[in-house]
């Protein structure tokens, strides 16, 4: 009796008993198994009576990179910011929290982060385990900010791991899921700053040419939407930081595009209601970086989503070698975004020691078209030597996947470090990595 009086508490997590599905409902979990622990405490326990284990961020991933068939741990209620130190300029936040749950916190205190995703309803956690990115020819994508961070491995101890411990950090910050289950982890930050964002309409392709790098450098964060009709960029998202007081004005051309007289969805025939302020009003940096604003659900209705990386200096050539698919992808699309990330030094990055462009696809959930097209999207894109996104759909096969992974024995060997015997490991993990 004295025993179950001191450890009840302990286990008193909550687990959930109904199917779960992810953000966009093309994927059900594969177990109701799906425990919600509040404390890093539960969590250890959870891990140390369960040989099988994978941890769940907000579900935002449209692969299994986060699914089980045994046993799933939610970071949902790990929500909580744990402190703010103004003289190193980090916050430490449990791995749950969203981003849009965190920004206006750090912005009243005088803090920004460098970069931000065009969701705000992602989880910090499953954000960085995946390489998750916003844009910007020197925005590294939102893992580069982590300077430290805390996970239970297969043990069920406490792992911390900081920029001090040199190699091991850099190899645990994209983890995939891999080597435990993220409790905790911290960020450096910015000062604060201001941001306009204004949209032109209808860039020709070819302009891309000769001017992708200028054209994508005209802003903090710049992003290209395109439907592939036309060999025309339907829109051109620039996000500019604030100097002062002093407000950027913004020709009405900008290399053939006309400025938008009113605010725009990337999708055009939608609602702009959804996303963030346009027009060149200034606002801080958290309502002008994300695409769409944290109080509406984003999506465009059930989707599919799908990206690729390839080297800067390839963009327009692997731009174009997807535009000759047009005919075969446009009827079965909303939009695609292109976008620009720096090189980092995160093992398993798809931008490690490489400065990217990422081209992203949002599908019509029309999965058997889907899966037949993305095989021509990769094969097209081949002579680049593409890495996709590790939380959206892709067909590469394993191996081809793997060589193009610099770092993968290095993380096979983390991988054996902190969960020997696979604990963590799921079917897209065994698969892939």
């Amino acid at each position: 009796m004295l025993a179950g009086t001191f450890i009840s508490p302990l286990l008193s997590y909550s687990q959930d008993q109904k199917p779960l599905t992810n953000w966009a409902g093309n994927l059900t979990y594969g177990t109701t198994n799906v425990f919600t622990p509040d404390s890093v405490e539960q969590v250890q326990q959870l891990v140390r009576k369960h040989s099988k284990i994978h941890a769940l961020g907000s579900r935002h991933s449209f692969n299994t990179i986060a699914d089980s068939n045994k046993n799933l741990i939610s970071t949902a209620s790990l929500n909580r910011i744990l402190s703010l130190d103004k003289t190193a300029n980090t916050v430490t936040v449990e791995a749950g929290i969203k981003y849009g749950e965190l920004c206006q916190y750090l912005h009243e205190n005088g803090y920004a982060l460098h970069n931000l995703a065009s969701l705000p309803h992602i989880s910090i956690g499953g954000a960085c385990a995946t390489a998750t990115h916003g844009s910007g020819v020197n925005n590294g994508n939102l893992s580069t900010a982590v300077s430290a961070i805390e996970f239970i491995n297969a043990s069920g101890d406490i792992v911390k791991l900081s920029k001090k411990d040199g190699e091991s950090f850099y190899g645990a910050v994209v983890g995939l899921g891999a080597l435990g289950i993220v409790t905790k982890i911290t960020l450096d930050l910015l000062p604060t700053f201001a941001m306009q964002q204004v949209v032109y309409r209808n860039l020709p392709m070819k302009e891309l040419e000769n001017n992708f790098e200028v054209i994508m450098s005209s802003g903090y964060s710049v992003s290209l939407f395109t439907d592939w009709k036309n060999k025309n960029v339907n829109e051109v998202w620039i996000k500019s930081r604030v100097d002062g007081t002093k407000l950027n004005s913004f020709a009405p051309e900008f290399y053939g595009a006309k400025l938008a007289t009113k605010n725009l969805h990337p999708i055009e025939d939608q609602s702009a209601e959804n996303c963030t302020e346009q027009m060149g009003i200034s606002g801080p940096w958290y309502e002008r970086m994300p695409h769409f604003k944290m109080g509406f659900k984003p999506s465009a209705g059930k989707e599919l989503q799908a990206e690729y990386f390839v080297p800067f200096e390839h963009a327009y050539a692997a731009m174009m070698a997807v535009e000759k698919l047009h005919e075969k992808i446009t009827p079965h699309i909303f939009i695609s975004e292109i976008r620009t990330v720096a090189a980092d030094n995160l093992w398993m990055s798809p931008c490690y020691n490489k400065k990217c462009v990422a081209i992203h696809t949002t599908w019509k959930q029309e999965w058997e078209a889907v899966i037949n097209l993305l095989p021509l999207v990769e094969q097209q894109l081949a002579p680049f030597n593409p890495v996709p996104h590790w939380a959206k759909l892709f067909t590469l096969a394993p191996s081809v996947l793997q060589s193009r992974v610099n770092k993968l024995s290095d993380f096979r060997q983390l991988m054996h470090q902190y969960d020997p015997d696979g604990k963590f490991r799921n079917e897209f993990l065994e698969r892939n990595v």
